[in-house]
Parts: structure tokens; sequence; C-alpha cells
């Protein structure tokens, strides 16, 4: 598999504590630079280094091919890329000096107020927002640090020929209907109606990103950073619950510490599995596991979290790791231009069936049923988005790692005594202490 920003946050918040030291050594600078683009490309040259998680990529070629059409516009640019394996350890590792490559995927738990001391503007708020959608993400102070080539959404990846031979032809509405769906396909087929993952663990934690879609709110982010996430009704408070009973009701996998993430993919494309909680990012795996099995990979669907307001599914909306140039490369020029031409020219939205990150863009064909049902996409203001991630580090609740899911997993099978409202007020209370702490 490949890791993509989400599934990353995860693996990072088991890791921020040791490596955050590696972000405040000699690789920042406060002073600001600019990464501006070319207006000539055929006067633009250097080698550059981009770094990237996409390990697959590099080794099959891919990311080659991809160069050498951007040379076609570049001639006088070199482009070489280092993949690295273990991400975010590494890089960080590597920012405390001032090589960490001219090109590179902002690691997810470097302080948004530090960008500036580590990665070259790519321009205002007011001018790219016009183009570009997410730009909130990675601005600061009125500039935009990062730039994500795809946008993801969370969703329910499942085997439309499963849930038709259950009965069900049309997405559930509402948890209860949902859990309805499950036990009818629990009841009806030999499938296993969801599958959680939890031994690989990261998979839990795209339950977070419920976040903004159960209320269609673009405030979710902000409404973490003040309120309590799992008070009745709240945003996580509902997605929780629906995966407590999804697993207390016996609709989940009999063992969860004997799941197994890459034999999952071609086990729900042949319709062993019925559905899992992930993301747009995982359809195209799913679909390439079912080619490899020799079934049809039309049958691997993505439908909406089962809620509605007025009338109408919601989708929220989010950049995948976000390109920055290096504030100490040398060649600035160059680096932005790779990153505007992966952006707008490479085909890598098209190539992964992912949502542009530029401004209207249409659907990928394999969401055109969301189009169809009138799912409306909402963006996220993430102006309290650093915020969050403070007072998730101070709660120690970790809601971008699977600890806390696992937990709750463990307590819906029985394998951990208590009850889902108290385990929901501890981490409630948790996260509202830090907040007062934060001084939010």
């Amino acid at each position: 598999m490949h890791m993509n920003r989400r599934t990353v946050l995860a693996t990072a918040a088991a890791t921020a504590a040791l490596l955050l030291a590696a972000c405040t050594g000699t690789g920042g600078t406060s002073k600001g630079a600019d990464a501006k683009a070319p207006d000539d490309p055929s006067k633009v040259s250097g080698t550059i280094t981009v770094l990237t998680q996409r390990t697959d990529l590099v080794q099959d070629g891919t990311m080659e091919k991809y160069a050498a059409e951007f040379n076609k516009t570049y001639p006088g640019v070199k482009v070489e890329f280092q993949a690295l394996t273990n991400y975010e350890a590494e890089v960080k590792i590597r920012m405390n000096t001032e090589n960490y490559g001219d090109v590179l995927m902002i690691p997810a738990v470097i302080k948004k107020a530090d960008y500036p001391k580590f990665f070259a503007s790519l321009g205002t708020v007011a001018e790219r927002s016009k183009k570009y959608r997410f730009t909130d993400f990675t601005a600061v102070d009125g500039k935009v640090y990062g730039q994500s080539p795809i946008g993801v959404m969370p969703g329910f990846v499942y085997n439309k020929r499963v849930w038709r031979e259950a009965g069900i032809t049309e997405w559930p509405t509402t948890p209860d209907e949902f859990l309805a769906g499950l036990k009818a396909i629990k009841d009806k087929t030999d499938a296993i109606p969801y599958y959680t993952n939890f031994a690989a663990g990261w998979p839990l934690t795209s339950w977070t990103y419920v976040n903004g879609s159960v209320h269609c709110d673009t405030q979710a982010t902000t409404k973490l950073a003040e309120g309590d996430p799992w008070a009745e009704g709240a945003e996580l408070g509902v997605g929780d619950t629906l995966l407590y009973e999804i697993v207390r009701r016996g609709l989940a996998e009999k063992d969860p510490t004997t799941t197994n993430w890459e034999e999952s993919k071609p086990r729900l494309a042949k319709g062993e599995i019925a559905t899992q909680w992930l993301g747009t990012w995982a359809i195209i795996q799913f679909q390439d596991a079912a080619r490899q099995a020799g079934v049809n990979p039309d049958d691997i669907g993505f439908m909406p979290f089962p809620a509605q307001a007025d009338g109408r599914f919601c989708a929220a909306l989010s950049p995948d790791y976000n390109q920055a140039v290096n504030i100490h490369s040398e060649h600035k020029e160059a680096a932005r231009a790779w990153i505007d031409w992966f952006t707008d020219k490479s085909g890598y939205v098209e190539d992964n069936l992912a949502l542009s990150p530029l401004q209207n863009a249409p659907l990928p064909e394999v969401l055109k049923p969301y189009e169809d049902a009138g799912v409306k996409l909402i963006e996220l203001d993430d102006a309290a988005g650093a915020q969050v991630k403070e007072i998730d580090a101070q709660s120690e609740v970790g809601i971008y790692a699977p600890d806390y899911r696992q937990d709750l997993v463990d307590l819906a099978r029985g394998a951990r005594q208590g009850s889902l409202d108290g385990f929901l007020d501890d981490l409630g209370e948790k996260w509202t202490a830090a907040q007062a702490n934060a001084g939010s």
C-alpha cells in the first residue's frame, strides 16, 4: 500500500514527541522566502530532488515517466526522486539540517506557524484560492506554503454486488439504517458485513474524518477546538458510536486482532468482505485488487457516511499530502515549476481516480454516483487546524492515532470493561481540559 497524508497522521502521532526536536534545530530559519512561478520555462534550469512517500511509483518507474513529460516543458530541469519508506521519521530528522530535498511533502507534525521557517511561499491566499482548493490548510499570515496534487474525502469502500444480494440498493441515510443494512448482509450473504482492520491500526483513524460530514458543517474543525467532540450529536461522537455498534452487534470480523490490511483488498473485491470505512484514495487500490483477483472492478463502490442535512448527503474534502519548496533550495524556481506542473498537468489526479485540487473541476468517473445523488461536497475551514493538533497532543487522546479506537473496539467486543457513555465522557473530559490549558 502507499501511505497518504491521513495514514501518516496515524503513524506520526506515535512518534511526534521524539521527532519534534528534529524540527526545531538548525534546519529552520525565521527569514521568509518566495518560490516564484517562472515566466519562461526554457530559462529554468538546475537539478532538483523531490522527496516522496510513493515508493511504489518510484520503483515501478511511474515517477520517471512524469519527469519525462515535465521535461518536455522544462528541458533544463533534471528531476531526481528519493522515495522514503518511513517518510515522516526520515524527513523530520533531515529537517534538522538544510538538506531535505528541493520539493517535499509537508510532514504532518510540523507546526503550521513554523511553515515559513522551513518552506518558501507559493503566493498569497487571495491569489491561489481563485484557482486551487485547500489553500487554508497551509496558509500562514496570508501566504500559502504548500499545495496538494489531489483531494480526498472519507467514505465507505464497499462491494456493490454483496449489498445488492442483501437487498439494499439505496445508500442508508441514518446510522440505524446502515446497521440494518449490515445485519441484512450478515443474514443473507456469506460476507463479513464490516471489516475494522484493527490489527493494522491506522485504518481506524479514518473515523476521525467523519468530521464535517455528519451535519454538513464547514466549521466542524473549529468546533473540535472549542467544544466536546464526543458530546451527544457531535460529529466524532456520532462516528465513534456507529463503529462501536457495528462491533457490539457482531457485524464485524470475529477476531479483530487477526485482521490483515493487504488481504482485505482482494477479499472485499471478491465479496468475502462487504464494507470498510476509508477514503477516496483507497478506491483504485481495491479496484486493482479486483483485477488481480480476476473479478469485476466495477463491483467496488463508494458511499457517504449515513447522515443527511436538509435531505442531502455531505462529504468533507481535504488535501492529501501538500508539496512544498525547501526554503534553502538553490533552485526554488525549478522546484516551484515542478509543483505547479505536477498539480495542474501531470495526470496524477486521473491516474489515482482522485479529486482534483483545481476549483470547480469535475468529479472522477468513479464518483459519478455522488454527483447523481446530489452529495454536497464541502471544504472545512482549517483556521483552527493547528489548535486542534495542539489540543490533541496535550490531551493525549490521539484522534489521529489508532489507540483509542482500538480501545473502543475492544470495549464493544467485551475485551475491555466499561460503558460507551463512560468511554466517550472520558475522552471529552481529557479534550476539554486540554482546551483550557491551551487557552482556547
